[in-house]
């Protein structure tokens, strides 16, 4: 999928400089070396405007953990952002974002929420 953003979307986002994207990466258990790639291979003038969150197990992990379905968890992470919570950002396998979501909720929360 980042081959995929860089090819088809890194681009695009040069005709919109206000644009940010947000990509959702599977670390499987491996976020340094995952994390550090990805950042890399971002254009140098979007790093700013590219944000990369995962889970640090697999997407099923969270199921396993209780976070529920992916749409309930993924609420459950919205309603966190917007009311600037860590009450599920914060379990394990979601923690290692916390860069990542600092830098993120200024710019999205007025305009999602």
């Amino acid at each position: 999928m980042l081959d995929r953003f860089i090819a088809d979307e890194a681009g695009k986002m040069n005709s919109y400089p206000l644009g940010l994207m947000i990509l959702i990466i599977d670390f499987n258990g491996q976020y340094n070396t995952r994390i550090t790639t990805a950042k890399e291979k971002i254009p140098h003038p979007l790093r700013d405007r590219v944000f990369i969150l995962g889970t640090s197990g697999t997407p099923e992990s969270l199921k396993q953990a209780g976070l529920g379905p992916y749409e309930v968890a993924g609420s459950l992470m919205a309603q966190d952002c917007r009311e600037g919570t860590n009450a599920t950002w914060g379990h394990e396998l979601l923690r290692h974002n916390a860069s990542e979501l600092e830098r993120l909720r200024p710019r999205v929360v007025e305009i999602l929420f």
